[in-house]
């Protein structure tokens, strides 16, 4: 029915940028917020940015100033500029939104299978 599917990540030195990015396809009606979160070993899955179809976003406060959410309505698609990447930014990066359905009537969430981003220092 829906697909999120995530490229962009990789390896990269400390200081270095990365740019994600996550399209969603499928019987699509309508996506409210968008947004990436992640996941290192050992750790929780943790939020790092979302938007929403207003063009609003919010950050987590460890990567503000560093990353930049963006979408595009129209292509479904939602990006995760990374720039001054630290060691602790290394995870796997999850892609999500809440999206409606032409054959249903509520939002619900899904997920991307994620992609790795690993900062050497």
């Amino acid at each position: 029915q829906v697909q999120l599917v995530e490229s962009g990540g990789g390896l990269v030195q400390a200081g270095g940028s990365l740019r994600l990015s996550c399209a969603a396809s499928g019987t699509i009606s309508s996506i409210n917020m968008m947004g990436w979160h992640r996941q290192a070993p050992g750790k929780q899955r943790e939020l790092v940015a979302v938007i929403f179809s207003d063009g609003s976003s919010n950050y987590a406060d460890s990567v503000k100033g560093r990353f930049t959410i963006s979408r595009d309505n129209a292509k479904n698609t939602v990006d995760l500029q990374m720039n001054s990447l630290k060691p602790e930014d290394t995870a796997v990066y999850y892609c999500n939104g809440f999206i409606k359905l032409h054959s249903g009537p509520a939002f619900r969430p899904y997920w991307g299978q994620g992609t790795q981003v690993t900062v050497s220092s």
